[in-house]
């Protein structure tokens, strides 16, 4: 599209991980006071950050054989956790009761807080499904990419409806919202831990809770891995400076790591300011910040997926996204609406500054670095058929030569149909 916002958006990404990488080691705090206040906070964050940064110095096979065990945990704890609050649902609670959608019926369930309440709910989805995106990071150092990866894309799908729908949807049946210090910001339980907590078992909900804990690590090890990943994309691009690119032993790029992890230092602050304050205002950041990339990966995917037929090589592509275009198109629409709307609450019923700021800040940056770089460099808009789709690719470049029949052929309309065709190609293909 523009070289300028590829530095933008990997920089925002970037940052994104970084921060992730801080809201998860802020988030073992809360978690940890399910148990006892007596244990300081920093401690148990600079423990678990000094392991995290420990397994991403080491060689990308620790990584994965950590990721793969945490992984098999959590999936079969919420296979439990599926089964489990479904006969929480059905009368298998402590008051042996059937509870069904009932607290989708009490006071002002399901859309608490009108429009405010409903809009910024999103923030904290976006925080959620972030990051399953970045499937796509670990190309570079998967084997057989054109092979594994299209699996792992449609996998990710189906896992997504089963583990992350299916769940929040048992949990929105099982907890009421307005449950004592559910929505408080130092709250010490999560809506998993409560689910267990219902089916008459303290020892489930402390299960659980370490289970969750566990999540959290893996998740700012992905988040730290991803995130030293971009920095030294950023510096083999020529858009970070060089020393960020320096790889150790394991071929790992140690001083990104490093870098990265710097940004977790805020997680002392939680101290000062309150660890479930910080890190709502850290979820903002990486909720808004993660909208905003998929605003650009939609645009990415129509303008690439344009290119690829205007050079003629859609044979080639290993995996084809069944929903394009409307996919991409409805995603990049949802998403800018999203970015507008989720901070209602910071305007109503009073304006509250250091609120806006968490939700707001992402699009004047990334604003500005965008123009910036394009006027420091004078970017230009690249056209479809000026796109390099040789350079890195995993076949080499090889098999160039265009099928006839997927050669773009593009209707030549007159008047303002074809006006608004051509604006329309412009801004979106």
């Amino acid at each position: 599209m523009d070289d300028a916002l590829g530095f933008a958006l990997t920089w925002n990404y970037w940052f994104n991980d970084a921060v992730s990488t801080a809201s998860d080691i802020i988030a073992l705090q809360l978690l940890l006071q399910f148990w006892t206040d007596n244990f300081p906070g920093w401690a148990i964050s600079l423990i678990f950050l000094i392991v995290v940064i420990g397994l991403n110095l080491l060689s990308v096979r620790v990584y994965g054989e950590v990721e793969y065990w945490l992984s098999l945990l959590k999936v079969v704890t919420i296979i439990i956790f599926i089964i489990l609050g479904i006969a929480v649902n059905c009368g298998g609670n402590k008051n042996h009761e059937y509870i069904g959608a009932r607290n989708w019926k009490i006071g002002d369930a399901p859309f608490v807080g009108g429009i405010g309440g409903f809009a910024s709910v999103f923030v904290t989805a976006s925080f959620a499904y972030g990051g399953t995106e970045s499937i796509a990071i670990t190309a570079g150092e998967t084997k057989d990419p054109a092979k594994n990866l299209p699996k792992v894309v449609r996998n990710v799908f189906w896992r997504i409806i089963l583990f992350y729908l299916l769940s929040i949807i048992i949990v929105g049946f099982n907890v009421p919202y307005n449950y004592p210090d559910l929505s408080n910001g130092d709250s010490r339980t999560s809506p998993f831990t409560i689910v267990f907590q219902e089916a008459g078992s303290a020892v489930a909900g402390s299960f659980i809770n370490a289970v969750i804990m566990t999540s959290v690590i893996s998740a700012a090890n992905h988040a730290l891995f991803a995130g030293s990943r971009l920095l030294y994309t950023l510096a083999v691009d020529g858009y970070a400076p060089g020393f960020f690119g320096r790889l150790n032993r394991f071929h790992v790029p140690w001083v990104a790591v490093l870098s990265t992890s710097v940004i977790s230092g805020l997680c002392f602050g939680a101290s000062y300011i309150g660890a479930g304050k910080l890190w709502s205002w850290l979820q903002n950041i990486v909720g808004v910040s993660n909208q905003l990339s998929w605003i650009c990966i939609g645009l990415a995917s129509l303008r690439f997926r344009a290119a690829v037929r205007a050079q003629g090589i859609e044979h080639l592509l290993p995996f084809k996204n069944w929903t394009y275009p409307f996919g991409p198109i409805i995603a990049v629409g949802l998403n800018i609406v999203l970015v507008l709307v989720q901070g209602w609450e910071c305007f109503s019923p009073h304006f509250q500054s250091v609120d806006f700021v968490s939700y707001y800040i992402e699009i004047p940056i990334m604003i500005v670095m965008f123009l910036a770089w394009k006027l420091i460099k004078r970017t230009s808009f690249v056209r479809k058929s000026e796109m390099d789709l040789r350079t890195d690719r995993y076949d080499g470049g090889q098999e160039d030569t265009p099928y006839p029949h997927e050669l773009e052929q593009v209707p030549g309309r007159k008047g303002w149909i074809g006006k608004f065709q051509r604006i329309g190609q412009w801004l979106f293909f």
